[in-house]
């Protein structure tokens, strides 16, 4: 202790000669600096080799902080100006969770695939006499990547070799395309190297009208281009014929086992595989929708149409969505926009030919069918479109993703408006789903997927449902009204409302804050009773300003909602906005140039419009009663009743008419060039939601009940009959049916929400 303590003074006070010896060095250190700088003009500090090492070592460290600090300063400058409604949502994706891993998707005409791929496909011919006794097949085969597909050989002989061609990914490595048929069948190709693929009936009307002009025959040349991505294969044979077609992924190991699969999925092994897919098919249709009992032999077979088709319609889309970020007023209204960050998307789609993109209002639709036939998969779905959702809690309502949905639709239609919503129908969906974990529906496995699935979802839900209770909301509490209208145009005879998917339904006449959008309110009021669900599913605590309890309650307040929607004179529900019904399109002569010989169809307004409620009963004024906001006792369901079943107004042998025959823009043109969509024609999707409601005040106890069950039976009967009826005759199932002889209508293929037909069938509606 004594030495130590001794050493312990001597280090912390000096002697006077320590101190002497010390300036001593001092002195002489400040003259070895003053000699190096006399020498060479500066001061060089002189360093032993640790010294140096040292320094060195701390050089490179600070170095590599300070470009560390600049990067960082020059993303969060970059970050900083990059657009809301550009910048992602702040949270864990959906997509991450484990249940979605390892679940690879790929865009192919024929549908999607995993990553080690067994894929048989057979064509049959079918004998028509105007096809005349032979018939040519053709068939694609492209790869988006750009990756290079190879040909087998120049002359096919699918009697002796069954490779067609080949190729290799990196995703799923090596692959094969075999052909394989017993019948006498001719084959030509040709091979394009090319960016677009929705151009490829173009590339290959060029090569045959070529082959015409050359040797009079109508083949395709069996030649290709440098680098191919894209194969088209033409099959000639006489009927009937048959002809199987195989891709094979991971054709590169020694264990491939190459001839072997494609035996197994060809010939005698696939038709086996076929009928027992087939009738497994058919099982599970009847165990989930049990038919059998409910409807005729015609009719199952349309719904399994239905089925199968809404499935096979699902597809893989990637690329970034254009958003719309202002308007520059000008004759051509120029729009500029920016670029959504690169996203996927598994979706459903209304129309594969047609439509080949997703939308956000159809796909809640879609998905109460699909969720029935297999919860993984909407599921899969559902998260993608909320892994879409942006900072400020908006999803783009239409997802123009790739080559092929953009050829598909209008430039000026192609961007998004981050202002605009979309009825945020997934609630239909997520709401049966939760009942379904309430009735125990569901597998232990799936209930703990779903409830992980809900677990990460809900902050994007709860972001969503807040996009539109403050964007969306009206001047008046409670109130609210659809975004993106035009209150400029002079051509549209009452500006579309888009944003609400029901487009050209009358609205007010004379856009503006003060509106209030019935279907919109209600609209709120299911994602509010839903978003309380799920909180109270997930013993969630209520957050300040997120009582969602609280505003379902005020939402369906039957009260409040006839305050500020409901006209005694009719016994109907309506918007309220700046309205007069003194509009008109008349022709006008226009000045072009010094001229006026351009005449044109323009809005021309009569009177002065006022605040009122706007008078057009159609499927918006059932949205109270879609929603079971009436109580079963109150004589306002007798009053909607009325209108339901009233021949004069919504009811057809078909289906209810999408607006009344008495409105003055019942089966009128919005403009010259736009026909009436929801004026009047039958849409299946209100339809279900309509019938849905009746067989719900069916079951209800008070005097309205025996009434709506005999509107609910005819009504389920004349849509089913219909909807079968047009399909036997046509092989489609339409967009919509004529309100007068019931006839298919606008896109078809439409598989979408018409297949909605199904749950009609089975009676399986959305549970409130």
């Amino acid at each position: 202790m004594t030495g130590s303590g001794r050493r312990t003074v001597r280090n912390r006070v000096r002697s006077s000669s320590d101190a002497d010896d010390d300036s001593l060095r001092e002195r002489r250190d400040r003259l070895k600096r003053h000699r190096v700088r006399s020498k060479y003009g500066s001061s060089i500090p002189i360093f032993n080799n640790a010294n140096l090492k040292v320094v060195l070592g701390v050089s490179f460290l600070a170095f590599f902080i300070i470009v560390f600090l600049i990067r960082h300063v020059v993303n969060s400058a970059v970050e900083s100006q990059l657009p809301r409604a550009v910048t992602p949502f702040p949270a864990p994706k959906i997509m991450d969770l484990p249940q979605f891993q390892g679940q690879h998707k790929e865009s192919l005409y024929w549908g999607t695939y995993r990553p080690h791929v067994y894929l048989g496909i057979r064509a049959r011919s079918k004998w028509n006499e105007e096809f005349g006794s032979g018939a040519q097949l053709f068939f694609y085969l492209a790869d988006e990547g750009s990756n290079v597909l190879d040909v087998s050989r120049e002359n096919l002989n699918i009697h002796e070799d069954s490779l067609l061609a080949s190729g290799s990914r990196p995703d799923i490595g090596d692959w094969q395309l075999h052909l394989k048929s017993t019948d006498d069948l001719e084959l030509h190709y040709s091979g394009f190297n090319t960016p677009h693929f929705h151009n490829l009936s173009d590339l290959v009307e060029e090569n045959l009208a070529s082959q015409i002009r050359k040797h009079a025959r109508l083949q395709l040349s069996d030649s290709s281009d440098d680098s191919p991505n894209v194969f088209v294969f033409q099959i000639i044979g006489g009927f009937p014929f048959t002809t199987d077609i195989v891709l094979i992924s991971g054709t590169g190991s020694e264990s491939s086992r190459v001839e072997e699969r494609v035996s197994n999925l060809t010939g005698t092994s696939l038709s086996n595989q076929l009928t027992y897919k087939e009738q497994a098919f058919d099982e599970k249709f009847e165990k989930i929708f049990n038919l059998a009992e409910k409807v005729d032999s015609e009719s199952i077979s349309v719904g399994k149409a239905a089925v199968g088709n809404l499935l096979g319609g699902i597809g893989y889309f990637y690329g970034q969505s254009k958003i719309a970020v202002s308007r520059i007023p000008n004759l051509r209204e120029h729009l500029n926009y920016i670029s959504y960050w690169p996203a996927e998307l598994y979706t459903a789609v209304p129309s594969r030919s047609f439509f080949p993109r997703g939308f956000l209002w159809d796909e809640g639709f879609h998905q109460l069918l699909i969720w029935r036939w297999d919860i993984h998969i909407s599921l899969d779905i559902i998260g993608h479109w909320l892994d879409l959702m942006n900072i400020d809690g908006w999803i783009p309502r239409e997802q123009v993703l790739g080559a092929e949905a953009l050829s598909r639709v209008p430039e000026e239609f192609v961007p998004q408006y981050p202002t605009n919503g979309n009825p945020p129908t997934l609630f239909l969906a997520l709401n049966d789903i939760i009942n379904g974990l309430k009735n125990k529906e569901f597998t232990s496995i799936e209930r703990s997927e779903i409830s992980l699935f809900l677990e990460r979802a809900f902050v994007r839900l709860e972001a969503w449902f807040q996009w539109f209770n403050t964007t969306q909301s009206g001047n008046q509490m409670s109130s609210y009204y659809w975004h993106g209208r035009d209150n400029r145009t002079m051509r549209e005879l009452n500006p579309k409302t888009l944003s609400s998917g029901l487009d050209d339904y009358p609205r007010a006449s004379h856009p503006s804050a003060d509106e209030r959008h019935l279907d919109l309110r209600c609209w709120m009021l299911f994602a509010a009773d839903c978003m309380h669900s799920i909180e109270e599913l997930l013993d969630k605590e209520t957050k300040p300003g997120r009582n969602y309890g609280y505003t379902a309650k005020l939402l369906s307040d039957h009260e409040l909602l006839n305050q500020m929607h409901f006209d005694d004179a009719y016994g109907a529900y309506f918007d309220f906005g700046n309205h007069t019904e003194k509009v008109q399109l008349k022709w006008k002569e226009m000045e072009v140039g010094q001229n006026y010989d351009a005449r044109q169809l323009v809005r021309d307004v009569l009177e002065r419009p006022v605040l009122r409620l706007v008078p057009h009963i159609g499927y918006v004024s059932l949205f109270p009663f879609m929603g079971r906001i009436i109580p079963s006792g109150s004589w306002i369901l007798e009053k909607q009743l009325e209108l339901i079943s009233n021949r004069s107004l919504l009811w057809t042998d078909y289906g209810l008419r999408s607006l009344a025959k008495t409105s003055s823009l019942y089966m009128k043109r919005n403009t010259e060039h736009d026909p009436p969509y929801w004026r009047g024609p039958i849409w299946i999707n209100m339809n279900y939601r309509i019938l849905s409601a009746l067989h719900h005040y069916s079951k209800e106890n008070g005097p309205y009940q025996d009434r709506a069950k005999v509107i609910y039976e005819e009504l389920r009967s004349n849509l089913i009959r219909n909807i079968v009826r047009n399909y036997q005759q046509t092989g489609f199932l339409w967009e919509q049916y004529d309100q007068i002889k019931g006839k298919g209508k606008g896109t078809h293929p439409f598989t979408g929400w018409t297949s909605l037909v199904v749950l009609i069938m089975a009676e399986a509606y959305d549970k409130i």
